[in-house]
């Protein structure tokens, strides 16, 4: 029965299929045509990938250069690295097709491994190499190995962000690429229903909103879609997205961040989720109220670039169609090699500087120095003798003492090198102003900054007066820094203070009045006292301003020279929260009055008393012309 049911089953088949084929006989005809054209679409397809892939395929190549970008690409039989680099020096013409797949393919590989090795306590160091490489012949593969790197580990999202921002304040078209790319590899996870890669690049994206790259609208359009029609998992992928971008959005918008979590609200009091997701959405409320202190948008290593400086790109948007330049991913063929590469050297030294070649010339021009003054004496045959004027002793000696402080743990070890540097007569007041300098330019004051100070001024009496000198130019163009920098000078000098390291005689360059301070001035001289107060307490500092011994030095302080400077005097230290040091200037103020009518009444009683002396003498001398009148007429 079986084997009979087949039989008529493979009749009807034919039956049917003969009847189609006098139906559509154009349609039989056209099918294999268009297969026969697909097919030879694809075939040419894939040989032109094939040479673009393989370009050790393409004619004219030598055996040598066919052998050499195998060996570079990693692939067939393993060469030594020495055999491989004497082979790559075979080929020395920088037009060929192989010299540059094999730049091309050393380019890939330094960049990947610059990459996969960079975190939070190298990424200063590796971002110089990276410039270094020629990123922009490279974007591509750049770009590339940071989301590969990105999807492989997320915990160090943050830092691949950061790497970007750099980056993107320098070459933003880099940046541009950068987000492009994620935000299509989100879309495309989200039509997927790929929740890690969705997690993965949501968290990306949060970090490079943190880090001023992506902008406060692409942040919303994000949320929006994701809670628009809530699902678990869309919800748990917003969740985490806000809790790593919540401080950032907060700062930038608050109304922004009210509108989401409102939205959480409702999607918690509507219920339709599991109640493993309400919890979360719990435990973010939660985050909110602890002011996301578990998820801070940048960590202090991580900081690199000024809210100045960054460049975010407001024009890209979620749902745009967007170009990712698959095509940068792979090599391509330069006619202008040799230019685009003279190019790029210029953009490095741009963004580098020559700092390396510096550093070599100032080493050779200070062995030279050396040299000199140890062996050879001045020409006697009056030939003419160079002097150099450009500084570059003092140059150099300021990155010395700069890196010597970097590179330092504690103030003791700055100390000891600062020391062991055997400075030159006269070059104490570069030191003291770089001291200065670098204690300025951190984002917060640094204890260690003035604890060398105070111990400089301890070991040496120089370092005494170069500081008051620093102290008195501070002053006078304090004007010129910025409220940052302001406040660290101030608390510096306030340290030095406290500890007495240099004389307090130094009050005597601030004149608190009107006419001589600025706006920067009583700043300065505000977190001065404030920090002081804080550091000695306000009865010792009272008893400071009141000792006898610096009486002139705080006479410009605390003026009593006009009632109008002193009520100024009174006003600026009760408003700064340290009235308690104008007692003696508000007893002056009241007592003003009774000392103004004493004072009229001494030059009241000196003219009577001066009236009446000449009125005496006016009679003395009346009555002698009397008696010598007398005298004549007898």
């Amino acid at each position: 029965r079986k084997a009979v049911c087949g039989e008529r089953m493979a009749r009807t088949s034919s039956k049917r299929a003969r009847e189609d084929e006098k139906e559509n006989p154009k349609k039989k005809k056209a099918r294999p045509d268009d297969d026969k054209e697909a097919d030879e679409k694809e075939r040419k397809q894939n040989s032109n990938s094939e040479v673009k892939q393989d370009p050790s395929k393409v004619k004219g190549m030598t055996a040598a250069e066919k052998k050499a970008i195998t060996a570079a690409r990693g692939g067939g039989v393993y060469i030594p690295p020495f055999k491989l680099k004497r082979m790559q020096q075979d080929i020395t013409d920088k037009k060929s097709r192989a010299f540059q797949r094999i730049h091309w393919d050393a380019l890939r590989k330094s960049i990947n491994g610059l990459i996969n090795k960079v975190n939070t306590t190298n990424i200063k160091n590796i971002i110089p190499e990276l410039f270094n490489e020629n990123i922009v012949r490279g974007r591509g593969l750049l770009v590339r190995a940071v989301m590969k790197a990105q999807m492989a580990s997320p915990n160090f999202t943050h830092v691949y962000a950061a790497l970007i921002s750099v980056v993107n304040t320098k070459m933003p078209e880099i940046g541009e690429l950068c987000l492009k790319r994620v935000i299509m590899q989100f879309r495309r996870a989200y039509r997927r229903n790929d929740k890690l890669v969705c997690l993965a690049c949501t968290k990306f994206l949060a970090h490079l909103f943190n880090q001023g790259v992506a902008h406060e609208l692409l942040v919303m359009q994000l949320m929006f879609l994701l809670v628009e029609k809530p699902t678990d998992d869309s919800v748990e992928v917003a969740v985490d997205f806000i809790k790593e971008c919540g401080k950032a959005l907060r700062d930038t918008s608050a109304k922004m961040m009210h509108v989401v979590f409102e939205r959480f609200r409702s999607i918690l009091h509507e219920g339709e989720i599991d109640k493993r997701v309400q919890y979360i959405i719990e435990g973010l409320f939660a985050v909110r109220k602890s002011n996301f202190e578990n998820y801070p948008n940048k960590i202090e290593e991580l900081d690199l670039v000024e809210e100045e400086d960054q460049i975010p790109h407001d024009h890209i948007q979620l749902m745009g169609t967007h170009d990712v330049q698959r095509t940068l991913d792979i090599f391509k063929y330069d006619l202008k090699f040799e230019d685009n590469e003279a190019q790029y050297d210029e953009i490095r030294k741009e963004i580098l500087g020559d700092s390396d070649d510096e550093d070599e010339d100032d080493d050779e021009d200070e062995d030279d120095d050396d040299d000199d003054e140890g062996g050879e004496q001045p020409p006697a045959d009056g030939t003419i003798v160079v002097t150099d004027l450009t500084e570059a002793q003092t140059v150099n000696l300021r990155r010395k003492i700069y890196l010597a402080i970097m590179s330092s743990l504690n103030f003791e070890e700055i100390v000891h090198k600062l020391l062991k540097m055997c400075l030159q007569p006269g070059l104490e007041g570069e030191l003291c102003n770089m001291l200065i300098e670098c204690c300025s330019q951190e984002r917060t004051y640094i204890k260690t900054y003035g604890e060398v100070g105070q111990r400089l001024c301890l070991l040496n009496d120089t370092f005494i007066e170069q500081f008051d000198e620093s102290f008195a130019h501070q002053y006078a163009t304090i004007h010129r820094y910025e409220t940052n920098k302001l406040r660290n000078i101030a608390k510096f000098f306030a340290h030095l203070l406290h500890n007495d390291a240099f004389d307090w005689h130094v009050m005597s360059y601030i004149f608190l009045n009107e006419v001589d301070t600025t706006s920067s001035s009583r700043i300065f001289i505000k977190i001065l006292f404030q920090e002081l107060s804080e550091l000695m307490g306000l009865a010792k500092l009272k008893s400071r301003c009141e000792d006898p011994l610096y009486k002139e030095a705080f006479e410009n302080l605390f003026p009593t020279d006009n009632p109008k400077n002193t009520r100024f005097a009174i006003n600026f230290f009760t408003s700064i929260g340290l009235g308690g040091l104008t007692d003696g200037l508000r007893q002056h103020l009241k007592n003003l009055p009774k000392t103004i009518r004493l004072q009229q009444q001494n030059i009241s009683d000196s003219d009577s008393d001066s009236d009446s002396d000449s009125s005496d003498s006016d009679s003395s001398s009346d009555s002698d012309d009397s008696s010598d009148d007398s005298d004549d007429s007898d």
